[in-house]
């Protein structure tokens, strides 16, 4: 779900598609994307508009691998075929003048339109906003001595930070090395997968590595932002955990429990464990941060839980609220996923 992504100043876990400035709403610096875009999207006022332009020619998720075309190829042939649907025309034809006066519908017009409906996901009124604004009772006791571990002792906040450039979203919107065991569902058997994994095994992710080509960036993953982080299937830029109780016990010890993790106990699909890469290398880059385990009570870890899980989750984001965002239908006549 693109929820608060208006805020975010990068995206992607490996940060590929970034604002220079650091600002979503800045270009001033550019918009840097992979090649072929690199630059080219920075005259879009907003990140979100820029990043729209990227989803279709993903050839491991939308694309395919058979449309024998380049990226503007591919954003050429979805904009014929929404030209093609008179019910689009119309609908376009509403928010932009040209189109009602009978110019073809054109990819800056639909980039700006997806854009448009991730603002409309603004789920950042959660109890700790409440209480911040005064509402002293927002907050449970625990939560409140959650929240004080979360900003102290835990220092969870060091990276899920909540100032300056984070715009309370909940993370430093950096790179970080945080020990986390490596999945590779598919290594040994590439015809299972269409993701390409990195080292002699190929059972490894290189992270950061990928989009910069240095190798002091290996294993390094953007900070998750958390707000509404209750309501995730899975934790990491794998989903090597599948319940927030874990992901935060591993946070607290990643050098202590790196090395035993097993993908069955952690709750991960069959179809995804795949054997695990190499720990060793991971743990020898880990970041300061946590390479010294922190060590709470379990009162004091049900607290910080209670916080993590309650004390951020914005009740609009919840999934009754979220289905009826799905329409009955769309103009093209397509049918609609069905969502779990």
């Amino acid at each position: 779900m693109a929820a608060n992504t208006p805020f975010f100043p990068n995206l992607m876990w490996n940060s590929r598609f970034a604002s220079l400035s650091f600002d979503p709403f800045d270009n001033s610096l550019g918009f840097m994307f992979p090649p072929p875009e690199q630059l080219t999207l920075s005259d879009k006022s907003h990140l979100l508009i820029a990043q729209a332009f990227i989803p279709p020619t993903e050839r491991v998720e939308a694309a395919g691998f058979v449309f024998p075309g380049d990226n503007f190829a591919i954003r050429d042939e979805v904009i014929r075929r929404i030209n093609t649907v008179d019910e689009y025309r119309k609908l376009f034809g509403k928010i932009f003048p040209e189109v009602k006066a009978g110019a073809p519908i054109t990819y800056d017009m639909f980039a700006k339109a997806i854009a448009e409906f991730e603002f409309t996901l603004i789920f950042a009124n959660a109890p700790l906003d409440r209480f911040a604004r005064g509402e002293k009772n927002a907050l449970t006791d625990d939560q409140k001595r959650g929240a004080v571990l979360f900003f102290g002792t835990a220092n969870c906040v060091a990276c899920h930070a909540v100032s300056g450039q984070s715009n309370e979203m909940f993370s430093d919107f950096r790179e970080h090395v945080i020990g986390l065991p490596q999945i590779a569902p598919q290594a040994g058997n590439p015809a299972a997968g269409n993701v390409v994994f990195d080292g002699p095994g190929q059972n490894e992710d290189f992270g950061l590595e990928q989009i910069s080509g240095n190798s002091a960036d290996r294993y390094m993953f953007r900070t998750s932002p958390i707000r509404n982080c209750a309501l995730q299937p899975a934790f990491f830029h794998n989903g090597a955990f599948t319940r927030l109780e874990d992901a935060i016990r591993f946070h607290l010890d990643a050098v202590g429990q790196a090395p035993s993790y097993n993908p069955t106990i952690a709750g991960v699909a069959a179809d995804l464990r795949g054997p695990t890469g190499p720990i060793a290398p991971v743990l020898a880059r880990i970041d300061p941060l946590l390479a010294t385990p922190r060590v709470l009570s379990t009162t004091e870890f049900n607290q910080l839980l209670d916080f993590v899980r309650n004390g951020l989750l914005d009740p609009q984001a919840k999934p009754e609220n979220l289905r009826k965002l799905i329409p009955a239908r769309v103009p093209s006549g397509r049918p609609i996923q069905t969502f779990e």
